[in-house]
């Protein structure tokens, strides 16, 4: 499905709405300058120079084009009895010193924000997009995870017959930044080469892993916001096929992250509960009278894999589900982790990926994934845990949930600002858009173009989700981020 794009007018709502964006970060204390102390250690720490040398590997990242802060780096290659992929992560590790200035930072920010002005980084650019980041032609140290995969894509660890998998520190050479656009091209022409065209073929086999493991992703078109000289605009798409088969190698990474801390008992994994007998039968009963009903004998992973994405059904089914998939927590063990106990969880795994799961391939956005990389890495090695890293185990929880709800409030207010700007002057006006909830007086409708999903009063509960209808814009505030909206008379009529 193309992109639907809408250009925002600098001339009327443009500078509302950059007041209404620097307003939201002023009252959440975001701030993307670092203080100096944190600067000046990240210009000097020296470049870490692991003594395993893969620079004769010919990795290369895939990533959106404009990204400089680049986590992951691939080779795919094809053996007797399947493929060996070895992913290789920014050594972040070594280049933030434990109880440091560059540390303490980190772990008040938590993660990365992306924000429509600009994105916030956890760590000063000057690592993120430079001196840790694998760019191409430039040696940089890494956590390269070795994982080969059976005929089937069957790692070891799922019970495949493939060897065993292992992660050791290692100095690298990515050969080329792949752009997911033009990488996507150069696949359709059948014109790539490398690990790029070996890449459909290994994941297509990790997703049948997936579906036969009862995994399932919701695959909803992504709203993004993007500002260019016009201002700003909504981009909502669906991921191109090759984005999809590039989180199949950080999936499969975080798998068997998660099995590794797992059988050590010490770790710390990204988990989701599974859906409730109630939720789930809510659901058939919802997809039911939309018209798509759930049929016998499949998972709830191979049914979102059929819902035709691009129709009204489809985004009022898509929507539904995302209802199910809620819960997600970061959970410690081992070592005293969970508030004294070394016990394992009881509910390890991540529900929509149907497998213990962790996050490792993210360093430079993420503050857990150096925790998990440093743990993992002395697992594989049969080497002693290091120090700091269990010590302060137990802290990143807490500090992970502190910074992922920030990121889902700010990034689901900037949106809403985004939305108002973009119909301020259209007060009025008509819009055909799609009924995805409809729950009494009101519904949550999604207009097309402009990309606005919001709440549209419905007071004669005439709307029905997964159809098509009729509404106008009544008022957009943008410093609230609020658009009011209203039936057309044909759709209230």
């Amino acid at each position: 499905m193309p992109a639907r794009r809408t250009h925002l007018a600098p001339e009327t709502a443009h500078g509302a709405l950059a007041a209404a964006l620097e307003a939201l970060r002023d009252k959440n204390d975001v701030v993307d300058e670092f203080p100096p102390d944190v600067v000046a250690e990240a210009e000097r720490v020296p470049a870490p120079r692991p003594d395993l040398d893969l620079r004769d590997v010919p990795f290369v990242t895939l990533d959106p084009a404009e990204s400089r802060d680049l986590d992951q780096a691939f080779h795919i290659e094809r053996t007797e009895s399947g493929f060996t992929l070895r992913y290789a992560i920014a050594d972040v590790p070594g280049v933030v010193a434990p109880g440091g200035a560059l540390d303490a930072e980190a772990r008040r920010r938590g993660q990365t924000l992306y924000l429509p002005d600009g994105s916030v980084p956890l760590h000063p650019r000057v690592l993120s997009e430079d001196r840790a980041s694998l760019l191409p032609g430039v040696d940089r140290s890494a956590y390269v995870w070795t994982i080969p995969v059976d005929a089937s894509g069957a790692a070891a660890f799922e019970g495949g017959a493939a060897a065993p998998a292992h992660v050791e520190r290692a100095l690298i050479r990515s050969r080329e930044k792949l752009a997911y656009a033009t990488a996507q091209v150069t696949l359709d022409a059948g014109e790539a080469t490398g690990a790029l065209a070996l890449l459909p073929e290994f994941a297509q086999l990790r997703i049948t892993q997936e579906r036969e493991r009862g995994g399932a992703s919701l695959n909803m078109a992504d709203e993004e916001v993007v500002r260019d000289d016009g201002g700003y605009r909504i981009v909502r798409r669906f991921p191109l096929p090759v984005e999809e088969w590039n989180s199949q190698l950080s999936l499969l990474t975080g798998m068997f992250a998660g099995r590794l801390m797992l059988d050590a008992g010490v770790g710390i994994l990204r988990t989701m509960p599974a859906p409730d007998a109630k939720g789930l039968a809510e659901f058939h009963g919802r997809v039911q009278a939309l018209g798509v009903p759930w049929r016998d004998g499949i998972s709830y992973g191979e049914y979102l894999r059929e819902v035709p994405r691009d129709t009204p059904q489809g985004a009022a089914i898509l929507h539904a589900a995302s209802s199910l998939f809620r819960g997600a927590d970061y959970v410690a063990f081992g070592a005293g982790a969970s508030g004294g106990s070394d016990a394992v969880p009881k509910q390890p795994e991540q529900a929509a990926i149907a497998a213990p799961y962790a996050h490792v391939t993210a360093p430079l956005r993420r503050l857990v994934d150096r925790w998990g990389l440093v743990i993992c890495e002395a697992l594989s090695a049969g080497e002693p845990i290091p120090a700091w890293a269990l010590a302060s185990l137990a802290e990143v929880p807490a500090l992970m949930r502190s910074s992922t709800g920030l990121a889902g409030r700010l990034g689901s207010a900037a949106l809403d600002r985004v939305e108002a700007a973009l119909v301020r002057d259209r007060a009025g006006e008509v819009f055909p858009a799609v009924v995805i909830e409809a729950q009494g007086a009101s519904a949550r409708v999604q207009i097309t173009d402009p990309p606005i999903t919001t709440r549209c009063p419905d007071p004669e509960a005439v709307l029905v989700a997964g159809t098509v209808t009729q509404v106008r814009v009544r008022r957009a505030d943008v410093a609230k981020g609020d658009v009011e909206l209203e039936l057309a008379p044909q759709a209230a009529g």
